[in-house]
């Protein structure tokens, strides 16, 4: 078999920028190795955690070199999040315990970094408020992810791509019939995620104003320009700007940058949906 890089991409439209044009081209040449292979999609999963879990531990050492080799190893475990469904798009190997392996690893790694880096501001400056500084950062980082992956999803899954992922995943009859071992991480995916799941549906609602209609919904997940915005929300923007920021030992930096400056984004995010996009679109509903 031939592996074909463009068949293990999703989109370039509502793609992150970085992971275009960085991560995913990093990912494909792992991929390309571990093609005809038979390591499988899941074990990168479990490698990019791993790599997350690896990082924890140097940010807690402390010492400026440590710090950023931690960054750099976030940024590995990046790639091998991105390696494990770029193989799985290639080979097709899409699995439902596969899709919820990989969120539930990207929270796990993301409370590991963020306990740590709390601990080393906290030991650094002698301020408990450090904890609480890096407990917004988890908070704030995990909802942007979820609120990228909501319109990343309603993206592809106009394009008929991406049908393992459900916009939301409530547990249904067929999951309760279905294997064992994915049912128990679905379920353990809607205690981490459900509520950021129904929380972003109900923001999308009240952006879109309750309009449901086919063609609306249409345009409404496909305006470029709105999924371009939402893309520096996603995993591989986040994570790179730790990694900058680890390299140049600025941790202080990154969790005023998460914030502040991350969160600022995501409510001009929900602003030009709510106030550009849908009067936008209810304006040429109006003159057709």
């Amino acid at each position: 078999m031939m592996y074909n890089y463009q068949k293990s991409l999703k989109s370039g439209v509502s793609e992150e920028l970085i992971n275009t044009y960085l991560l995913r081209p990093i990912a494909g040449v792992i991929v390309r190795v571990l093609y005809n292979t038979s390591v499988t999609p899941n074990q990168l999963t479990i490698a990019s955690t791993v790599s997350g879990l690896i990082a924890a531990l140097f940010y807690v050492q402390g010492q400026p070199r440590s710090i950023a080799v931690a960054g750099i190893l976030v940024t590995l475990k990046d790639i091998l999040d991105s390696a494990d469904g770029q193989l799985a798009r290639a080979k097709n190997q899409y699995t439902r315990i596969g899709r919820f392996l990989d969120s539930i690893g990207d929270f796990v790694v993301d409370v590991a970094i963020f306990g740590a880096i709390g601990w080393v501001l906290f030991a650094k400056n002698g301020d408990p408020f450090m904890f609480i500084w890096a407990l917004m950062g988890l908070l704030g980082i995990t909802f942007r992810v979820s609120y990228h992956v909501f319109y990343h999803t309603s993206y592809l899954h106009l394009l008929q791509k991406y049908s393992v992922n459900r916009l939301t995943e409530e547990i249904l009859p067929e999951d309760v019939h279905g294997g064992r071992l994915a049912l128990k991480l679905q379920r353990i995916f809607q205690l981490i995620y459900g509520w950021q799941d129904r929380l972003v549906v109900r923001l999308d609602d009240w952006c879109r104003r309750g309009k449901s209609e086919e063609l609306f919904l249409k345009k409404w997940y496909s305006d470029i320009l709105a999924l371009r915005l939402s893309g520096f929300l996603g995993f591989g923007s986040e994570l790179f700007l730790l990694m900058l920021c680890s390299v140049l030992n600025e941790l202080e930096l990154y969790l005023f940058l998460n914030v502040f400056v991350m969160n600022a984004l995501l409510v001009a995010c929900v602003l030009y949906r709510k106030v550009f996009l849908a009067r936008e679109m209810l304006k040429r509903e109006k003159r057709s």
